[in-house]
């Protein structure tokens, strides 16, 4: 009786393992099935950013032999400094562009951009060097543009017809007579000496100029300027004047027009006179 019993027990007992077993058979194939789903998700993913990479890609490429393109041909034409600065405004766009691909794109491209940068601006910088003239006499009635620059001085013996400065830190500039217009834009910290028909001072700042000049001279967007007269003298200035058209006799140098500050009874705090124990020049 008792092993009849055990026996009952023992096939009792393989009979609930075996729904234990059954009932492990469905959790399986779920965890499986998640697993499956999980790694078709994994490489969807992967191909997805694959896409999304080699789009970017394919954009940086376009975008970057268009620019490209463009300064090659302002570069090869380029015969006025206009071009050439808009040469260096793409240059500008172009290394922005690579800077901002560096994340997605393959090493070889990334060495290839920078290599072509490199040529760029080393041909860039030599048509400005074919461009700048090489003696006095060759300012002669030339429109003279000089920008980007820091912490330098220049001098130019002569008679331009116009003068602009733009983009300068820490520099000065010391100009015979301009026969028309002098523009200052983009400059800080910086000293001029200059005689001219008209001067117009953009977004400058911490900037003292040594002037002489037939009109008003005229600021905005600026603060810290501070002028007084030309002084400035070399051999062959006389000459200079002369073929300049400017009347050495009138002076406003001190007259200035601030286009931020209309009140008249007030003096403008953006600009101020250069007290004399600090008018040096150099």
């Amino acid at each position: 009786m008792e092993t009849a019993s055990g026996s009952a027990a023992a096939v009792a007992n393989g009979d609930l393992g075996s729904q234990r077993d059954r009932s492990l058979v469905p959790e399986r194939l779920q965890r499986r099935e998640n697993e499956r789903q999980l790694e078709v998700e994994r490489r969807k993913q992967k191909r997805q950013n694959q896409e999304v990479e080699e789009e970017k890609s394919d954009f940086f490429a376009a975008a970057f032999s268009r620019e490209r393109s463009a300064v090659e041909e302002l570069l090869e034409g380029g015969e006025s400094v206009e071009q050439l600065e808009e040469a260096a405004a793409r240059l500008q766009r172009l290394q922005k562009l690579l800077n901002d691909s560096v994340l997605f794109l393959a090493a070889y491209d990334l060495r290839q951009g920078q290599e072509v940068l490199a040529r760029l601006q080393e041909a860039l910088a030599k048509r400005r060097q074919e461009l700048q003239p090489k003696k006095p006499e060759e300012l002669h009635q030339r429109d003279v543009l000089l920008t980007q620059l820091i912490n330098c001085t220049i001098k130019l013996y002569g008679n331009p017809n116009t003068l602009r400065l733009t983009k300068a830190r820490g520099c000065t500039l010391l100009c015979g007579p301009v026969s028309t217009s002098v523009f200052l834009e983009n400059c800080s910290d910086c000293v001029l000496a200059v005689a001219c028909q008209q001067l117009r001072v953009h977004t400058t700042k911490d900037t003292r100029i040594f002037l002489q000049v037939t009109s008003r001279a005229i600021v905005e967007d600026c603060t810290g300027i501070q002028f007084a007269p030309y002084t400035w003298s070399y051999p062959g200035i006389d000459k200079d004047f002369e073929g300049s058209g400017l009347d050495r006799s009138k002076n406003n140098w001190s007259d200035v027009d601030d286009f931020n500050w209309l009140a008249r009874d007030v003096a403008s705090p953006n600009w101020s006179i250069l007290p004399e124990e600090e008018r040096r020049i150099q």
